[in-house]
């Protein structure tokens, strides 16, 4: 495991090779086991930390949000009663991964060495199920910590959504797409801050028209042929307000995630929502998940300062030591 993790490291940075090692399952899918309100050691994290650092991870507690097997969550308490929250959505080509085995130990420890609350979500999968349910999973993962946030010990008056990949798509959707979250009777404005690590899948027809024919069959087995519903799962086709209330979107040198990212963030400001799009350099698609949550890791000084003005723009009381965090301004500014 730990020889292919390093051959992994050293990959290209091409988008072919990256998108072709997560839609593949390059890192092993571990479908999680649910049983609601059970405790379980999230080991596997572990094994995604940079270096191969085997330090031990904080337990999680393992919820069930859905009747079906996949529908869970693992969650970390934060400090206090009342933690702000942050919930992470996993990649994987829309027909692979899983919290155990792509959130990385390194953000739980960093977050809840902040005092914040940290939740992984997993999700039903494709060909199982539609893009359409996955978002749909997205919103009652949402739905139910809200529903369970005196016993969670958390914030609810604004929580931030992160997503890697095709997670940061499904972030992206039920950021913008409304109906997803008012199904399950929650207002959007509940996400204080929405926040996408190196996504490509903001206008679907347009990353399907530029691909090639490997990568348009991924697309096509998620999004189908018709392009009325492949605008439909577009964030971009649903920026007008209301959306949630901010967003960061990061994106590293891949041409087609650096293109989308700024027409997703231009399009927003448009409408009037809060965007940061921002450039991660020396960093990869893999990698930028992976180094999340590390000492020095610019990715992370960048996710902390925005998560931290989302939070307080909510009224969330922060026992976080960090304060904001000067740096470079959002591309096109």
């Amino acid at each position: 495991m730990a020889a292919r993790q390093g051959r992994f490291r050293t990959e290209k940075n091409s988008t072919m090779t990256l998108t072709r090692m997560i839609a593949l399952g390059a890192i092993p899918t571990l479908l999680a086991a649910t049983g609601a309100l059970s405790l379980h050691s999230t080991s596997f994290a572990q094994a995604l930390r940079p270096g191969g650092d085997s330090a031990s991870t904080p337990a999680a507690r393992s919820f069930s949000y859905g009747p079906d097997r996949m529908q869970t969550l693992d969650f970390w308490r934060g400090e206090g009663d009342r933690a702000p929250l942050l919930l992470f959505i996993h990649g994987g080509g829309w027909s692979r991964g899983d919290k155990e085995n792509a959130t990385g130990s390194a953000k739980i420890r960093h977050y809840r060495a902040m005092g914040w609350a940290f939740a992984s979500i997993n999700y039903r999968l494709v060909p199982d199920v539609r893009v359409e349910d996955q978002a749909a999973d997205v919103a009652s993962a949402i739905a139910w910590v809200l529903a369970h946030k005196v016993e969670l010990g958390i914030d609810g008056r604004g929580i931030v959504v992160m997503g890697h990949s095709a997670g940061a798509h499904l972030a992206a959707l039920v950021g913008t797409d409304e109906r997803y979250l008012k199904a399950r009777k929650v207002d959007p404005a509940v996400l204080t801050g929405v926040i996408l690590l190196d996504g490509a899948g903001y206008d679907v027809p347009a990353q399907m028209a530029s691909a090639g024919p490997w990568l348009r069959r991924m697309y096509e087995q998620a999004f189908g042929t018709l392009p009325a519903r492949q605008r439909a799962l577009s964030p971009l086709t649903h920026v007008a307000a209301p959306n949630a209330r901010s967003f960061l979107i990061l994106h590293v040198d891949r041409p087609d995630s650096q293109a989308q990212s700024q027409r997703l963030g231009e399009a927003l400001k448009r409408a009037g929502t809060p965007a940061e799009v921002r450039h991660v350099p020396d960093s990869n698609h893999m990698l930028l998940n992976r180094r999340l949550g590390t000492d020095g890791d610019p990715a992370t000084e960048m996710v902390d300062s925005f998560a931290f003005r989302a939070f307080q723009n909510a009224h969330v009381v922060l026992p976080a030591k960090l304060k904001p965090i000067a740096d470079e301004p959002p591309e096109g500014q």
